[in-house]
């Protein structure tokens, strides 16, 4: 009999402890882990999709704590702020934009006040931009088991296409301590100085229940108030999660209920790795080599991963694609096969499908037309005279600019049906930039609805009225 097989057949899903109110809430869901063997103690809707909020900073970490690993940063490597990360809604540190955050402020600011910004600051200096960056935490989600996760942003803020599960959550909470002991510990950081300010864990547990040592909390109005738990107590190693929690203080109440309850009944052995072990990357050229120069007012749209390299390093002048593939990890397998992937609900997977949406993985890929979607060049003078304008870039590249035009035409349907295409020239410092625009909008009304519809596929937009 197989170990995967041993673990199916011992795993226990029982009724949580009646003391806590939110179970009957439709957004409660839970899970409870031995993190030495695997076995599953206690599930309650635990593959049932939930929005993660500020949980998803546990894959921001990851990704960076990647990066830290496989030597394209270091701790000290300065993190650019632009204006879009600076701008993100509470919590936050307050970075504001055109200065530099550390890796290490980053990594403390998100562990300690689950700031927004600070999380955006490492999507972009990771990702280039956050969606791109977004698309590289799916991939790799995908590649540690978490098959029902979908990331839309680095920080967990409000997002209709974000959701995951507790089983997923609990996955990534293992694979950090175990793929990163080195840096794990910051989890377990109940305060950092920034800058002359002191400020404080927002994981309550820390100190309240012997042996937790991390991991991370989590609130928007959609998901309530959720929590991933470790904790090591002798030789016992467990993992929970519970997501839909009312309050904060029922939430942290009803994890006590679960950790008391069930620690009793972890083992004190344990076995080979439950994820898969870690390989870091070859090392390779750092992260700033190839994502400091993106213009920090410019964000890229999502695209298609068959062409994102050669966007990237078209549009800044760099062979990034280059960089980007020099410090390209190969994938390790995903969860470990005859160990955690039955007990944590993948039984008779024989593989886990790997999305190849990751920016970084693997070598360029020739670039693919968007049918029926070719831009000419079209003068700008008579298109930038009258009318309202919507711009959506600005490259050092006109054939960018054309290429970014032709895609948000071929996306954009019909709010861009009468739209024209067109290029300008400006100068920027020692360069020049090519705005990519569409103008033919008679009213503001009009150029408006074209960017709500343009913003929901990705892209930056905004209406410009003609002088």
């Amino acid at each position: 009999m197989t170990a995967g097989s041993l673990l199916v057949g011992a795993t226990l899903v029982l009724q949580a402890p009646a003391a806590h109110a939110q179970a009957k809430d439709d957004r409660y869901s839970a899970i409870v882990i031995d993190a030495n063997n695997g076995k599953v103690l206690f599930s309650k809707s635990s593959d049932e999709r939930r929005y993660p909020a500020s949980l998803t900073k546990m894959m921001t970490l990851y990704m960076l704590f990647d990066a830290l690993e496989s030597g394209r940063a270091t701790l000290s490597t300065p993190m650019k702020v632009s204006a879009y990360a600076s701008a993100r809604p509470p919590s936050k540190l307050g970075l504001k934009p055109g200065t530099t955050i550390s890796v290490e402020e980053g990594i403390l600011g998100l562990v300690t006040r689950s700031a927004n910004d600070a999380a955006v600051v490492i999507g972009e200096f990771l990702g280039g931009t956050e969606s791109q960056f977004a698309e590289m935490m799916t991939s790799k989600a995908r590649k540690l088991g978490m098959t029902r996760t979908n990331f839309q942003n680095a920080n967990g803020l409000p997002n209709p296409g974000q959701m995951t599960t507790a089983r997923d959550m609990a996955t990534l909470g293992i694979a950090l301590r175990e793929h990163f002991p080195q840096y794990y510990s910051y989890f377990s950081r109940r305060s950092f100085n920034f800058r002359g300010q002191v400020i404080g864990n927002h994981n309550r547990l820390l100190g309240r229940v012997q042996g937790v040592d991390g991991i991370k909390t989590g609130y928007i109005n959609a998901s309530g108030f959720n929590l991933v738990t470790s904790v090591v107590r002798g030789n016992k190693k467990l993992v929970a999660v519970v997501m839909g929690g009312r309050t904060a203080r029922s939430r942290d109440d009803h994890m006590v209920e679960l950790v008391n309850k069930y620690l009793p009944d972890v083992s004190t052995r344990g076995s080979e790795p439950l994820i898969a072990a870690y390989s870091p990357a070859v090392r390779g050229p750092s992260v700033s080599s190839h994502v400091a120069e993106v213009p920090q007012s410019v964000p890229l749209p999502t695209r298609r991963a068959s062409s994102i390299n050669e966007r990237v390093a078209q549009a800044y002048g760099s062979n990034a694609a280059g960089a980007m593939n020099a410090i390209t990890a190969p994938e390790r397998s995903a969860i470990g096969r005859d160990a955690l992937r039955a007990a944590m609900g993948q039984k008779g997977q024989d593989s886990l499908e790997i999305p190849t949406s990751n920016a970084l993985a693997g070598a360029p890929r020739p670039r693919v037309a968007v049918p029926g979607a070719s831009v000419p060049p079209v003068a700008t003078a008579s298109l930038a005279s009258s009318g309202w304008i919507v711009q959506i870039a600005a490259t050092p590249a006109e054939s960018t600019a054309l290429d970014i035009l032709a895609e948000a035409k071929q996306r954009g349907g019909s709010a861009l049906a009468r739209a024209k295409p067109f290029t300008e020239a400006v100068a920027s410092g020692s360069q020049t930039l090519y705005r990519a625009r569409f103008a033919g909008f008679d009213t503001k009304a009009a150029a408006n609805a074209a960017c709500d519809v343009l913003k929901a596929r990705s892209y930056a937009c905004y209406a410009i009225g003609a002088d």
